[in-house]
């Protein structure tokens, strides 16, 4: 960096007093610290970088001190950096602050094959940090195996169950994605026999099922794998422990079993089941019942967790989640994106692929188009429904998705919102006033005549039926 952003970056540290994700201090006035390592690691291992700050102490002063030695000091960042596998090239920068000096180390974030940067002397498993806030973690073992499939193009849906047995394979299922691959795959049409196709396609190897082939075919997956599922719960608040008015913790809880097509099956009706439907008015005037959230999309979110989720023996004891809350749904599943990249390109291109054996099996059997169109697709049923954008993330190897159904704003966010404001995004559709009372949190008297009332004075709300306004099929729109 030149020196005028250093300065300005000096600025913001005294400013904000406080490190950040990509920002780490180091005092160093007294020597050299004795432990950058582990910094230099967990910068180098994601995508932002970092920069090492010499010569400014931290809580509670966050004062520049300068470095003991210019000189000495860069040769040791130097030498540190040497230690790192793969070597770490920093960008050294210098200046003087009130006639001390500061040393930045910018650590450039490395490309996903060459992860996880670890330092030589303490080895893979135990020179791995990755940074979580402020905190530079230790990698867990299936961290840096997640970093070791992608680079060793391991492909974990295709380790054989010695085992399992075709005998108890769905034949019917497995029937027709034969006639499927001989129609659709020309080459394997004909004169080769079906337990070769099989083995061409991934489902068996050396005469044994796969794994890929045991989610796919299998009558009972379970049997080896019995976590290889999903965990569903609708709770009745906002978060896990909390209850009804009887007690009770969960207003659903149930395990999905079964091949992928099943249990895609049962999770989507699942999310059916317990949603809440909405009465909304089309335009032509007529009333239409919807679900809380768009269904196709639960489905996307759903397949890609079953498709996309990490088949390895770290994570075959991990189902993939569902949680419905009172104002949210999350689907989890471990194993974050594959090779890299960013969730803020999710649905814009042609990310790699984890299962591709399992994806091809699934595509042939007309469960999933394998065209990237998931993403898209959940993010247009979405905004065609007037809700809030879904959020993809992840955290320490699970992938998250979160739906939010604009239903409820929880009370520690009422305050810090324009609730006016949000009333009028929540009524791009026309909602009920039990919708608006459950949406603020507040009692049905305070919504209507202290928020609702004045926006329809002032024209920002209207009545979907003007000339009855107390009737109980009144809807509130936005102008």
């Amino acid at each position: 960096m030149q020196e005028d952003n250093l300065r300005a970056l000096i600025d913001d540290v005294r400013r904000q007093k406080t490190e950040k994700q990509t920002l780490e201090l180091k005092a160093a006035h007294g020597g050299f610290p004795g432990k950058i390592y582990d910094t230099l690691s967990s910068f180098s291992n994601q995508d932002d970088g970092g920069v090492l700050l010499f010569g400014i102490t931290d809580k509670p002063d966050y004062a520049v001190v300068g470095v003991y030695d210019a000189e000495d000091a860069q040769k040791k960042i130097m030498e540190a950096c040497s230690q790192m596998e793969p070597k770490v090239r920093p960008l050294i920068t210098i200046c003087e602050i009130d006639g001390k000096m500061v040393i930045a180390a910018e650590i450039p974030g490395v490309g996903h094959s060459l992860r996880p940067v670890f330092y030589k002397g303490a080895g893979r498993l135990k020179g791995s940090f990755i940074r979580i806030g402020d905190a530079d973690e230790p990698m867990s073992e299936y961290e840096i195996y997640s970093y070791e499939v992608f680079r060793r193009r391991i492909r974990d849906e295709l380790r054989t169950v010695d085992h399992a047995r075709l005998s108890l394979f769905d034949q019917e299922r497995m029937a027709g994605y034969l006639a499927a691959v001989k129609s659709e795959r020309k080459n394997l049409a004909e004169n080769v026999p079906d337990e070769d196709i099989l083995e061409l396609m991934g489902v068996t190897c050396e005469g044994k099922p796969t794994l890929a082939g045991i989610m796919t075919f299998s009558r009972y997956p379970q049997t080896y794998f019995p976590q290889l599922c999903i965990t569903a719960v609708a709770v009745p608040g906002t978060q896990l422990g909390d209850t009804d008015a009887d007690g009770s913790r969960f207003l659903d809880n149930i395990r999905i079993t079964g091949a992928i097509p099943e249990m895609l099956a049962e999770a989507v009706e699942f999310v059916r089941k317990n949603s809440r439907t909405k009465t909304v008015i089309n335009e032509d005037g007529r009333r239409a019942d919807r679900p809380e959230y768009p269904l196709r999309a639960v489905r996307e979110a759903v397949l890609n967790a079953l498709i996309h989720r990490d088949y390895s023996i770290y994570s075959e004891n991990t189902p993939v989640s569902i949680e419905m809350y009172r104002d949210r749904m999350t689907i989890r599943n471990r194993g974050g994106l594959y090779g890299g990249g960013s969730v803020k390109q999710l649905g814009k291109g042609r990310p790699e692929t984890r299962n591709a054996a399992l994806a091809n099996m699934l595509e042939i059997l007309k469960i999933t188009e394998n065209r990237y169109s998931g993403i898209p697709t959940i993010l247009q049923d979405f905004a065609h429904a007037g809700l809030p954008e879904p959020e993809f993330a992840v955290r320490r190897g699970d992938f998250v998705v979160t739906f939010r159904n604009g239903l409820f704003v929880p009370a520690g966010e009422i305050g810090k919102a324009n609730l006016p404001e949000a009333i009028l995004r929540f009524c791009k559709q026309p909602r009920s006033r039990k919708e608006l009372v459950e949406f603020t949190g507040k009692s049905q008297y305070y919504t209507m005549s202290v928020i609702i009332q004045p926006l329809l004075d002032a024209g920002k709300l209207r009545y979907t039926l003007p000339e009855k306004p107390k009737s109980p099929k009144q809807r509130f729109v936005s102008t």
